[in-house]
């Protein structure tokens, strides 16, 4: 074989290798009712961010949240079938053919499923569950099934300073460290935050015996939280206070760094602040807000990993209860409950602005968003 066919044959491979990958986009929808589209999937156009549904399933109730295998071969929906006991649901996507098929459904023991999480592995899901706060490890089959529970806590103690949110404990999300070695669990209720080693090797991988946690400030209510890429540091976004809160994780454990807005000095109750994730490239933070602003806040993140906020970005929308920034770091995708539409933005790499590109997608009552590339 000759120098010039091996050299065409490696340009061919870079080729498919960088620009035959897709991204899919996956959407969770308060359905109501069965039968009704509950989980959506949507093809994600990395150069103009434009949406095109390509599946869809009814086969779930009201899928609060949703996240996907890290081999993209399966999807994970955390719903609510007939109250009091939500559920977990399996689905199989295959991207070549473009299909989600559900795979089957089991019990979390708790009310209202709020957050779902899948480990490096893909061998255990974690659930956390609001009304009844409870977090629920299931293992997963081979075949991306969900087994019966493995581990079950419900927390009975704690309350918080805000009689109608925090009057018992409330988890609202459990999230695994870079390394998969922690989950941190966000109580809102309790103002909160609980650590867990985890061993997936183990049968039982929540080490509850080594657990601990910190209290946060009293009526904060920490709902997500999300880690710099290496892992030292942990960023908790608290709806209750409209704030976040820097914690340096670098020995294992948190200390409280810096305590931020999510809002200008003009807001000053009604904060409703939700989701938070850091781009790709590590440079910036962005922060959703519902109730009385309905948007994005964005800060960059300084080298020492604290926030200087830099501006804000309407959504377009009503109630942006998540967003997601796509794995090419170029589009954040933010989904708004009240005005029952999606809403695409590109982000400035240079400045981590956001300009919004094409016209909102109507989708039903829409509450939750995931990107995988493929």
């Amino acid at each position: 074989m000759t120098i010039k066919r091996l050299s065409f044959l490696f340009i061919v491979l870079i080729y498919n290798t960088v620009f035959s990958q897709r991204e899919f986009v996956f959407f969770g929808s308060y359905n109501w009712d069965k039968g009704s589209e509950a989980v959506y999937v949507y093809e994600l156009d990395t150069e103009s961010g434009k949406l095109t549904k390509v599946a869809s399933s009814s086969d779930v109730i009201n899928p609060g949240y949703i996240t996907v295998s890290n081999d993209g071969k399966y999807v994970y929906a955390s719903s609510d079938a007939k109250m009091p006991s939500g559920t977990v649901s399996a689905f199989a996507f295959d991207a070549d053919k473009k299909t989600l098929t559900f795979l089957n459904q089991q019990k979390t023991g708790g009310e209202n499923p709020v957050y779902v999480n899948v480990d490096k592995s893909g061998k255990w899901l974690i659930n956390a569950t609001y009304n009844i706060p409870t977090i629920s490890v299931f293992p997963i089959l081979d075949n991306g099934k969900i087994d019966s529970i493995a581990q079950h806590f419900t927390f009975t103690e704690g309350s918080g300073v805000d009689p109608k949110r925090q009057d018992k404990a409330h988890t609202h999300s459990a999230v695994f460290s870079p390394d998969y070695k922690t989950v941190l669990i966000a109580d809102l209720g309790a103002d909160k935050i609980l650590q867990y080693p985890f061993d997936a090797t183990q049968k039982q991988p929540l080490i509850d015996s080594q657990s601990t946690f910190i209290n946060t400030k009293p009526g904060s209510g920490p709902r997500h939280i999300t880690f710099s890429k290496d892992g030292k540091l942990a960023y908790s976004i608290e709806e209750l206070a409209g704030m976040i809160s820097v914690y340096d994780f670098s020995e294992n454990k948190l200390k409280e760094i810096q305590r931020v807005a999510t809002h200008t000095d003009k807001i000053k109750e009604g904060f409703e602040s939700s989701d938070v994730h850091i781009s790709p490239d590590g440079k910036f933070l962005y922060a959703s807000n519902r109730g009385k602003e309905n948007n994005i806040a964005i800060f960059k993140i300084k080298e020492d990993g604290t926030l200087e906020s830099i501006g804000y970005q309407s959504v377009k929308g009503k109630h942006p209860r998540t967003f997601a920034i796509d794995e090419t770091g170029k589009f954040i995708i933010v989904t708004n409950v009240n005005s029952q539409n999606v809403t695409v933005f590109k982000r400035n790499l240079e400045t981590g602005l956001l300009k919004k590109v094409g016209k909102p997608v109507a989708i039903k009552n829409v509450t939750c968003v995931k990107t995988k590339m493929y």
